[in-house]
């Protein structure tokens, strides 16, 4: 069955616009967002490449099958099936098999492990934390002293594994099966960035730290990090990482991301749906019940409403002020070509249409000569 013909899951994610900076497995993500009713935006900070024909590669491989290593070290799933897939390419992987078949074999992670499994091994041990530091502890623990160690990295270059066998006294044979390169489009990435600091984008999505880092390093090239940060503050927007290691750089970039409880992608979706589905998105108390903001609609009463980007703009004003009042010019400020000598009767036009569309008009309460306001009560702030 195709992705177009899958049937939807749920409309949990309805009105949201989700961007996904992701390279691999991009189209499986995007499809498992969309069956919950996301509008996507794929933005993939960097690109894979692969080592298949990297000559690096096949001598290192080719040493480990004249001098079998005594620990193979398996830090990501795609880096491992790289491996193997490039062996293959060389006919080596008969010789690579028999080579690490009586190896001790670590994984940095499930991932990791999973690729380990596929290709007909068992992972001996595997860091709870998916960390390569945990890895790392383990190692030096057992002792590696005299040992000749496999170390398959990823594709953001070294992590410091290495240097630290090497300097335990280990024999160590470093293979990197994929790099990380540019962007495909650095311009898309660009456009995500502009898009979530104008609040245009609900979630900004995360699979690995390197693209995670671009992503970030873009924004602030654009100038936009610091805005992209108060949405996030806000609760305008959600950050979400498939792991801790993701979502460094966005700590780094002082974002607080909502990291999925297993490092897979299932548990990335689950978690935004969870977000967006359970009640955790910023909300107001309104007299016409819960109200929550999407970029593309509002949620009141459990009923989604799309609305124009005229409404949108009144009503995300009306709802940071939780329930205070709004001066008419400030709402006349955030208007589409609201300028000119009619622009304050903009304002009334889009009340209306906004009281309208939501079908309670009481919801939007009118303060003789101040502005307007939510009706909340008592006033209350988003959280």
């Amino acid at each position: 069955m195709t992705d177009s013909a899958r049937p939807a899951l749920s409309a949990t994610l309805a009105g949201c616009t989700i961007v996904i900076a992701v390279d691999r497995r991009s189209s499986e993500l995007a499809s498992a967002l969309e069956r919950h009713g996301a509008v996507v935006r794929r933005a993939p900070a960097l690109t894979i490449v692969p080592h298949i024909d990297d000559d690096a590669l096949i001598t290192a491989t080719r040493a480990l099958i004249a001098a079998p290593p005594d620990v193979v070290v398996a830090t990501t799933g795609v880096g491992f099936r790289g491996w193997m897939e490039a062996a293959e390419e060389a006919g080596l992987l008969d010789e690579l098999h028999a080579a690490i078949g009586q190896a001790q074999i670590v994984a940095r992670g499930p991932k990791a492990r999973g690729a380990i499994q596929q290709a007909g091994f068992t992972a001996d041990w595997v860091a709870e934390s998916e960390t390569s530091g945990e890895l790392g502890e383990f190692l030096l623990a057992e002792g590696v002293g005299g040992r000749r160690i496999a170390v398959q990295h990823h594709g953001s270059g070294a992590d410091g594994l290495d240097e630290l066998f090497a300097d335990a006294g280990a024999d160590v044979v470093s293979l990197t099966v994929y790099r990380w390169g540019p962007p495909a489009d650095p311009a898309v990435v660009a456009r995500s960035t502009l898009a979530t600091a104008q609040g245009d984008v609900d979630a900004v999505l995360f699979t690995s730290a390197p693209g995670a880092a671009e992503w970030v390093a873009t924004a602030r090239r654009e100038g936009v990090l610091d805005g992209i940060v108060a949405c996030a503050e806000r609760g305008r927007v959600l950050f979400a990482a498939v792991g801790p290691i993701t979502a460094g750089p966005l700590v780094d970039a002082g974002l607080a991301p909502l990291i999925a409880e297993r490092g897979r992608l299932g548990s990335l979706v689950r978690a935004v749906v969870t977000y967006f589905g359970g009640g955790h998105a910023p909300a107001l108390e309104t007299s016409a019940g819960r109200l929550e903001l999407r970029s593309g609609a509002a949620v009141l009463d459990g009923a989604l409403i799309p609305l124009p980007p005229a409404s949108m703009q009144i009503l995300r004003m009306l709802f940071a002020a939780g329930g205070a009042v709004v001066a008419r010019g400030d709402l006349q400020a955030v208007l589409p070509r609201s300028g000119g000598s009619d622009s304050a009767h903009a304002v009334d036009v889009a009340i209306a249409r906004t009281r309208e569309a939501l079908g309670v008009p009481t919801v939007i309460r009118t303060v003789v000569k101040r502005g307007y306001r939510l009706d909340v009560d008592p006033v209350e702030v988003p959280a």
